[in-house]
This record gives C-alpha cells, structure tokens and sequence, in this order.
C-alpha cells in the first residue's frame, strides 16, 4: 500500500515546475540578480533547461533580464502576488489610508511592513511633507534587531516562532547603540511589550530615530507594523511619547478593521 502511495504522488509531480519555483526563491534572496550560469550551477540543472524556465518568467513578468550584467532580477509582479496573500482580508486597503493620515499628523515618513523569511520585509509607505524626509524601495529587508517595526513585531510573535526568528538572528552592530546579543534584546522586547511600541534610537543609522507599533489580525497575531522615521532633532523626547500615542491609535483602528478585538 505505502509502494502504490509513494508512486502516486511521483506521477503527479511537475519537475520543472519545482525548478521554476526554486529560480523564483534563490532569486527572491539576491536582489542584484544572478546570471544564467550562476543559477544552472547553483540549482544543478542544465543550461537548457535553466534557458527556458528563465525565458518564460521573463515573458510572464516575474522576471527582469538586465541586457548590461546579462543578470535576471525578480520583477515588481511578485512583490504584487504577496499584497495579495499578506492577509484574507485585503490589508492594504485598510492600512494606506491610516498611513496617510498618520502622516499627515506627524508630517514625518510613515511605513507598513510583514515579517519576511528572517527579516522584516517593508511593503508600503507614505512619504513625509518635510523637504527632507525618508523613503524607502519595496521589498527592502528590515533588520530585526535594530528596527523599530522588527522590535515591534517580534515582540508579539508567539514564542515557538519567535524562537525560530531568533536562532537566525546575527546581531550585526552597527554602532555603539546596537544592541548585539540575544540577552539584551529580550530585555528590549519585554520593554516593547510595556510600552505597547518599539523604538529604534539611531540603532542602525546615527541621526535617525523610528517609532513602531504591530497591526493584529483577527487570530491576535502580529501580521504587520507601522512605523514613522525622522531625523532625531526633529523627533526629541516629548515627540516621541506623542507622536508614538498617535502612532498607537493608527495600529489599533487598523487592527480593529481585520477583526482584532483589542
């Protein structure tokens, strides 16, 4: 019986569909892109075979195809496919007009990310009326122990994915602010939970402090955070206790709509 189990399930697999999928993932973790030969060498297929996988995610626009680095990049259709799956609720139409308005309290840049395979992944934003203010490409990774939105979205994450999310984690310092340890972030993540947000205090980058809060699906589950960015000289200490008051409000309307009962 097993036998007869195992070659059923062999006559329904589409190999080369498998190898499509494993084009679209290596390439999802290089975002300069990579070459004919080096993806047939790291996949191990064959070069006619990678030709044509490649040929016809260009043609279907998941794929670029970079004539000057002969390099094939995922094109802006995927990150279109994963707005579609971040919830059954569409969040985004739910999440862009509270970034809107949030933004035009604070007037500082106001931003949506997820979580993403090891970092936090940012999808959306409302750019800042400042003449100088931040913005960022779709689809940039987020560290997670040195970000606002990380702090705020790991600070909820049930504790066997939370776990899971730490044992990947490399602590990278990036100055004498950033925290560099497993013990300390803990700490840190507790102090979120106190606060009910996180804050970012020029951890990564000096002169630039971040406000973030989770957004909570239906389930309680942290699905997402918003979060404002600004030179630290336009955001003192009485800012950021009240502009994280706002930022608070924005989460909690927004949680509300997918289903969360606060």
């Amino acid at each position: 019986m097993e036998n007869i189990e195992l070659e059923s399930e062999e006559s329904y697999k589409v190999p080369n569909l498998e190898k499509g999928i494993a084009v679209l993932e290596l390439l999802s973790e290089l975002p300069l892109g990579m070459t004919l030969q080096e993806l047939k060498t790291q996949l191990e297929i064959s070069q006619t075979t990678a030709y044509r996988i490649l040929n016809t995610l260009v043609r279907l626009g998941y794929l670029n195809y970079t004539e000057t680095g002969k390099k094939y990049k995922l094109s802006r259709k995927m990150l279109t496919i994963g707005y579609r799956s971040i919830q059954e609720h569409n969040i985004m139409e739910v999440v862009l007009p509270k970034l809107r308005e949030l933004r035009d309290i604070v007037k500082e840049t106001v931003c949506f990310g997820i979580m993403g395979a090891d970092k936090c992944l940012f999808i959306e934003q409302a750019i800042g009326s400042h003449p100088f203010c931040f913005v960022l490409s779709p689809g940039k990774e987020i560290e997670l122990h040195c970000s606002a939105p990380g702090k705020a979205i790991m600070a909820y994450l049930p504790e066997n994915i939370r776990s899971s999310y730490l044992a990947k984690m490399k602590y990278e310092a990036y100055n004498k602010r950033t925290i560099t340890n497993e013990t300390d972030y803990l700490k840190e993540l507790e102090r979120v939970r106190q606060l009910g947000y996180a804050l970012d205090m020029e951890e990564e980058l000096g002169g630039v402090v971040c406000i973030g809060a989770p957004v909570f699906s239906y389930d309680a589950y942290p699905c997402g955070s918003i979060w404002l960015s600004g030179p630290k000289d336009r955001l003192p200490k009485e800012k950021i206790q009240l502009f994280a008051s706002r930022l608070l409000e924005s989460t909690r309307s927004v949680s509300s709509e997918l289903g969360y009962i606060l």
